[in-house]
């Protein structure tokens, strides 16, 4: 079936609408601004190959009313509580001004009903402390979830229920997906265009964003030294050598002798700047690579393994089918082409319900 240019894969009602995917996002009372805005920068600047928008995206409330922001001025919405019924995918940022929910407390009932008024099989999401909204409302009970670092300590105890893990950037779990504070609700838009559309389409919008187009979500929230002592060596110029020799086979003592440090000061000093293992970079880099080949060109997959420095081609096959849950072939046909999804198959709902999956 030929889908139209809104069509998220494995979308159950794709054959139910016409148009692009559409997203309502939840303001609340205290809502931050530049979280409120992420969501409409982002996917707002996606485009199919004749410039059609793949999302619509929607500011909503739980009452249709204007909120007050955490910067003093008040948000006029586009749109009620209908606007989160009628939707694909629903965001809720975070709010500064529902402290009771970091006590296990309860959500005010204009929110809780319109929370409850979500059709099943929507995508929900949150950003940063939207998370105590999907929790409040039990939809986070027993799945993995992140909140910002800072609040993970109340959030757990606030709610034990929910499988809390405040050390990744964001996590995946299919319909359900929440992300760390900030930049990292940014990382979490373009990971959910990329289980979308593709890496190209990614690519695209993080250009017109002028921010990075991937960050892993197993990648540290928190690093002790983001940016290195001057006194000590970076591996700054050793991670842009590896990217250009992605094909040769890299081990950690290469990549330590490139930096000219020891082993060890080379893999603690790689996790202090990037907030993964060496081994843990490169792999998610390779298969980065490999998606980007297997969208832009139509290379036989073991030649796209070798390229990426990932073997043969079912080594290849392994790490996808492991990290993203499809293989290869479903990949390309799926994001092949123009970078907008359309023609996948029925595999590549896989796609949606785990593409990435950080480390637990």
């Amino acid at each position: 079936m030929s889908e139209s240019p809104g069509t998220v894969m494995g979308d159950e009602r794709a054959e139910e609408r016409v148009g692009p995917h559409r997203i309502a996002v939840l303001a609340l009372p205290g809502v931050p601004p530049f979280e409120l805005g992420i969501p409409s920068r982002v996917f707002g600047s996606v485009e199919d190959a004749g410039g059609r928008p793949l999302y619509e995206v929607t500011v909503c409330t739980a009452d249709g009313a204007p909120v007050l922001s955490d910067a003093g001025f008040t948000v006029q919405p586009a749109a009620g509580p209908e606007a989160l019924a009628e939707a694909d995918t629903v965001i809720v940022p975070p709010t500064h001004a529902m402290p009771e929910l970091g006590r296990g407390g309860p959500l005010p009932p204009e929110v809780g009903a319109a929370i409850a008024g979500i059709r099943p099989g929507t995508r929900l999401v949150s950003i940063c402390s939207g998370s105590y909204v999907l929790a409040a409302a039990g939809l986070l009970d027993g799945r993995p979830a992140t909140t910002h670092w800072n609040l993970a300590l109340e959030f757990r105890q606030a709610f034990p229920e929910v499988k809390l893990d405040e050390e990744v950037l964001f996590v995946d779990d299919g319909d359900v997906l929440t992300s760390a504070g900030v930049a990292a609700g940014v990382d979490l838009c373009l990971h959910m265009i990329r289980r979308d559309h593709g890496a190209a389409a990614a690519n695209r919008a993080a250009r017109m964003c002028v921010v990075p187009p991937w960050r892993d979500g197993g990648q540290a929230q928190f690093i002790d030294r983001p940016v290195p002592e001057p006194t000590l060596a970076s591996t700054t110029a050793t991670r842009a050598w590896a990217l250009e020799h992605l094909a040769e086979p890299l081990t950690l003592a290469r990549l330590a002798e490139h930096a000219r440090m020891s082993l060890r000061s080379f893999t603690r000093r790689f996790r202090d700047e990037v907030g993964m293992t060496p081994v843990q970079w490169l792999t998610a880099q390779r298969l980065e690579l490999a998606k980007q080949l297997l969208e832009t060109t139509d290379l036989p997959v073991d030649l796209v393994a070798h390229r990426a420095g990932l073997g043969s081609g079912n080594s290849l096959r392994v790490h996808m089918r492991t990290a993203f849950g499809i293989s290869p072939t479903a990949y390309r046909r799926a994001f092949g082409g123009d970078g907008t999804g359309d023609g996948a198959g029925d595999e590549v709902g896989a796609v949606r319900s785990g593409a990435v999956r950080p480390r637990r």
